[in-house]
């Protein structure tokens, strides 16, 4: 005789259901720590003294959105990625990929412009905010090239809500299946007696 609840199925639910309230409750935590996070970033934004520019992604962390000077004693590459200007519109952000002092390198994104054409810049002293990456973006801009949009915190992106909502759902979802499933299960079951 089959049992009306059958217990294997019913327990593998249960812990799937409990992973993905798991999964939601932790979307929430990453929702505050991000949120906390954007609100140093916006605070950093805001002041004025210069740090050092940082050496890898790391480093980055504790200095995103601060002034930073580097001194680019050589350009090893000029590039262009897409970019805005200090007016919100599209073009392209001309980056320099800077020797520095003593080693390393930086990406320095010089200047906005429309013409994908490489300007004439052979390094310098540059000063701008550290945004993620690293890069520095010129402030002022360099090489006749129009300011770029300046780093802004707000465009980092911070789903984690809608990502725990997702979660949740996906929990519900699978215990109105299974409840639905059991129904037909104990219904098919009553009509065999």
């Amino acid at each position: 005789m089959k049992r009306a609840i059958p217990i294997i199925p019913t327990l593998v639910v249960l812990l799937a259901v409990a992973v993905m309230m798991r999964l939601g409750f932790w979307q929430i935590d990453r929702l505050h720590q991000k949120e906390a996070l954007l609100a140093r970033y916006a605070s950093a934004a805001g002041l004025s003294a210069d740090v050092p520019f940082p050496a890898d992604k790391i480093a980055a962390e504790t200095v995103l959105y601060r002034h930073s000077t580097v001194d680019c004693t050589a350009v090893n590459e000029l590039s262009v990625i897409a970019g805005q200007n200090d007016k919100g519109e599209p073009g392209m952000a001309h980056t320099a990929r800077c020797t520095l002092p003593g080693g390393g390198s930086a990406l320095v994104v010089i200047g906005w412009s429309r013409d994908p054409a490489a300007p004439d810049w052979h390094g310098g002293t540059v000063k701008g905010t550290v945004a993620p990456g690293p890069r520095l973006v010129a402030d002022p801009p360099l090489a006749g090239l129009a300011p770029n949009a300046r780093p802004d915190p707000a465009e980092l992106p911070n789903n984690h809500f809608a990502y725990a909502v997702q979660w949740f759902l996906f929990a519900l979802t699978a215990l109105v299946i299974y409840a639905l499933a059991l129904r037909k299960r104990l219904a098919a079951a009553q009509e065999r007696r």
